[in-house]
């Protein structure tokens, strides 16, 4: 289609919300249509993921993307102008055989901007949602929301490498009719929540929403599960609502002895006694999804916790979006949810190729707008069909899920807790949420 061949690739340093600049890459169309995309290394990063071109020297911490940006402008864009932006594995093939194997010398940030970029020049050229363009007629379920709650990793003392604020813990919405019941309720939760906090410490919401929790407030994080538990329920919603916890486990953990430090409260913990802790937890409190629970090479503890504790265990370092790592993890039983950051990987089309192998083999995929996506991980997620997403009930992505319903009408599907793995575990003894 004419109108859909690449005219422009244009690309430039940002700002972002995550404290470190970020590739932007526009992409235009001959019909005059525009994807624009952006990509942000995170705070707790997997020694797995694909790397990042980075300027280095003094400025923004040796963290600057201007030679990304000009990678994507002298090498990526000659090479896709004049390529159709609706046919996106024939672009990503295209960028990535630029130096086959070699991901690295274009950086994973130049390569996944410039691919989301093209995605959503692709649907906007067409004329379509982007949630279509990726899922086609099919896409019409809304994931199960969180809010985000808690963050802070000085609480304790701090880990071994930098946390960046892990373990970060979200409520999420999944007894709920609509995204838009989840929607309130997490608004409800996260308002009261935020109440106490501000009484608590002058704690007030910091970027993404979470409250970090200083040291010296909280002895272990037991009390905080309490206090979280006790909000929902005064809010009315026990039994409606349940815990997300990214533990970033990786951060805490000391190689030469294998213990974790400074992690949930000031003891020092094998992986047996973890494990313990985790079984215990899960009984006493109502998680119902646990990320990276162990160090990120850590398949067989991970596999044990999956198959004993019978709620969504995610894989975040664990997997980082690679699909040689799904595949391992898969055939060990480790995790059943891949976390979806398609820059830890490349390319759109590399993520959803790992999305679909995840889908085969019956392990859930649950998107992440940690890397800059912002509100397009809502069309990402209702586009792939996801049962569930990180946060996203409320702010821009809550706001473009609940566009999204609206458009979808009557066609719109929220599953509420069937659509999180372990459902049954989190369902009451007559069958009800």
């Amino acid at each position: 289609m004419f109108g859909t061949i690449i005219k422009s690739v244009k690309a430039y340093q940002v700002y972002t919300n995550r404290g470190k600049p970020g590739v932007e890459v526009i992409v235009t169309t001959e019909n005059g249509a525009q994807g624009r995309a952006m990509c942000t290394s995170g705070v707790s990063i997997g020694t797995h993921e694909v790397d990042f071109t980075f300027d280095g020297g003094t400025k923004f911490g040796g963290k600057g993307v201007t030679q990304a940006a000009k990678r994507v402008e002298d090498i990526i864009a000659p090479v896709i102008i004049g390529m159709d932006s609706a046919n996106q594995a024939e672009v990503d093939a295209a960028i990535l055989n630029i130096y086959p194997d070699e991901k690295v010398r274009l950086g994973g940030n130049a390569v996944a901007a410039t691919s989301a970029a093209v995605l959503k020049a692709g649907a906007n050229s067409l004329g379509i949602p982007l949630y279509r363009h990726i899922g086609g007629a099919g896409a019409m379920y809304l994931p199960v929301p969180g809010v985000a709650m808690v963050a802070g990793d000085e609480r304790y003392g701090g880990g071994i490498t930098t946390p960046g604020g892990k373990p970060t813990m979200s409520v999420m919405a999944f007894g709920f009719d609509t995204f838009s019941d989840a929607s309130y309720a997490c608004w409800e939760v996260h308002t009261r929540w935020a109440e106490k906090m501000k009484k608590l410490f002058g704690g007030l919401p910091n970027i993404r929403d979470f409250i970090s929790i200083p040291q010296g407030i909280y002895k272990s994080d037991r009390e905080i599960w309490e206090e979280m538990l006790k909000t929902i329920i005064e809010a009315g919603y026990e039994g409606k609502m349940g815990f997300q916890m990214d533990v970033a486990t990786d951060t805490y953990h000391n190689k030469q002895d294998d213990k974790y430090y400074g992690l949930f409260d000031n003891t020092p913990k094998t992986k047996e006694q973890l494990f313990d802790f985790y079984m215990q937890i899960i009984k006493d409190y109502p998680f119902v999804i646990i990320e990276d629970p162990f160090n990120e090479d850590d398949y067989d503890a991970t596999a044990l916790l999956t198959k004993e504790s019978g709620i969504q265990i995610v894989g975040d370092d664990l997997f980082t979006t690679n699909p040689k790592r799904v595949a391992y993890g898969i055939s060990k039983g480790a995790a059943n949810t891949v976390l979806l950051k398609v820059n830890q990987v490349g390319s759109i089309s590399e993520a959803l190729d790992m999305i679909q192998y995840a889908y085969k083999f019956g392990y859930g995929v649950m998107p992440s707008d940690s890397r800059g996506e912002g509100e397009s991980i809502a069309d990402y997620a209702v586009g792939i069909n996801a049962g569930s997403i990180r946060e996203s009930a409320i702010g821009p992505r809550g706001n473009r899920f609940l566009e999204i319903e609206k458009e979808l009408g009557s066609s719109a599907k929220f599953m509420g807790a069937r659509s999180l793995k372990g459902f049954r575990n989190i369902m009451r003894a007559d069958g009800k949420l």
